[in-house]
């Protein structure tokens, strides 16, 4: 395993190791809203210092931008390295005891993605994926479904509860995806349904109003896996443009065929 990726699956499962223990009881919870359907607890603030602590201490001149703590300067002015943290993808799955909610990390060396980790404290899992040296579930290597058609996808998405501009168009895709698919599921972290792509769970995935440390580790993993990402429209702008479609080789040009219907 990678330096890099040794560092980050260490402070993916340290953090790990902080939610589970939060969540035996959850009535001790904190629960702040940062904006309309967006919360923040003291799990996520001690679980994002927790990793920001071990990449300090191995990597003191890489470059962190974090859910929480936002972009904090390295030593070095210009850092090739950069960190994506996102401590508590799922906040509110995880509020509700919902169980389906992730850490995900991700470097970036030079602007690409070089390493990604989604780890699931709840059940385990470990996903972890390096540029030019595949993508892993724990130990087994991961390879994107062969679904070949949309009409035969599980397609996963999230729902646009932040832009409520939005939701008439997601409105209109989500029933062109539905009538199009073998079925639409929303678990509501969008880091764990990327990693579930290149896991082969699903098919295909789509979803507007993210931000990079939503979508950074399992855009690489699903790329490594064999899949495709990008924007809506299929280009490489989705980290900048907060939104991502992801899915097989031959699925994705039908998903976004069926995206671009509305």
């Amino acid at each position: 395993m990678h330096p890099l990726l040794n560092i980050a699956v260490k402070a993916a499962r340290r953090a790990g190791s902080i939610i589970n223990r939060a969540s035996l009881d959850r009535t001790q919870l904190e629960i702040r809203s940062k904006s309309k359907n967006d919360f923040v607890t003291q799990v996520d603030k001690a679980a994002e210092s927790a990793i920001i602590d071990i990449i300090r201490q191995a990597y003191p001149d890489h470059a962190i931008l974090g859910e929480e703590s936002g972009a904090l300067p390295s030593r070095s002015a210009k850092a090739e390295y950069r960190w994506i943290i996102d401590p508590l993808d799922g906040t509110t799955n995880f509020i509700h005891g919902f169980p389906q909610y992730c850490v995900s990390i991700a470097v970036q060396h030079r602007g690409a993605a070089a390493h990604g980790v989604v780890f699931d404290p709840l059940k385990n899992e470990l996903f972890t994926a390096s540029r030019g040296a595949g993508a892993f579930l724990d130990d087994r290597r991961m390879r994107v479904s062969k679904c070949a058609q949309l009409k035969d996808a599980l397609v996963g998405t999230g729902i646009p509860f932040k832009e409520v501009g939005g939701v008439d168009r997601y409105l209109r895709q989500l029933k062109e995806v539905m009538l199009n698919s073998a079925g639409v599921r929303r678990a509501g972290a969008a880091a764990l349904d990327l990693a579930y792509v290149a896991a082969g769970r699903l098919d295909a995935f789509w979803e507007r109003g993210l931000a990079p440390w939503d979508m950074a580790a399992g855009a690489l993993m699903i790329q490594e896996a064999g899949g495709l990402v990008g924007d809506l429209a299929g280009n490489s702008d989705y980290l900048d443009l907060g939104e991502i479609a992801a899915a097989t080789p031959k699925a994705f040009p039908q998903l976004l065929a069926a995206l671009r219907q509305q």
